[in-house]
C-alpha cells in the first residue's frame, strides 16, 4: 500500500461522515467512488514522482477538513464548532 493511501482514505470518510452524520444529508455515492479512484491515482504517482504525492495528499487533507467541500455542506471544522458551541 502507498504512502499516500492513508491520508486519501481519511479524506473519504472524513467527507462522508461530516455530510451523513454530522449534517444530515443523504449518502452522495460519488464521494467512495471518487476516493477509490484517487488512491489509485495517487498510489501511481507516487511511483512517478516520489514523495511529493505523498505531501500533495496530506496537503488535500488539511485543504479538506478546512474547506467547503459542498458549498451547501459545511466543512469539517464548520461542524467541530457548531458541536462544540452547542454542548
Amino acid at each position: 500500500m502507498a504512502q499516500s493511501t492513508g491520508p486519501i482514505l481519511a479524506i473519504g470518510g472524513i467527507t462522508l461522515a461530516n455530510r451523513v452524520v454530522f449534517n444530515d444529508r443523504a449518502m452522495d455515492w460519488k464521494v467512495p467512488v471518487a476516493t477509490a479512484m484517487a488512491a489509485l491515482l495517487f498510489s501511481g504517482a507516487e511511483r512517478a514522482v516520489g514523495s511529493a504525492a505523498t505531501w500533495v495528499a496530506y496537503l488535500a487533507l488539511v485543504t479538506v477538513v478546512f474547506a467547503r467541500v459542498d458549498p451547501t455542506v459545511p466543512s469539517p471544522a464548520e461542524s467541530a464548532l457548531r458541536w462544540f458551541d452547542e454542548r
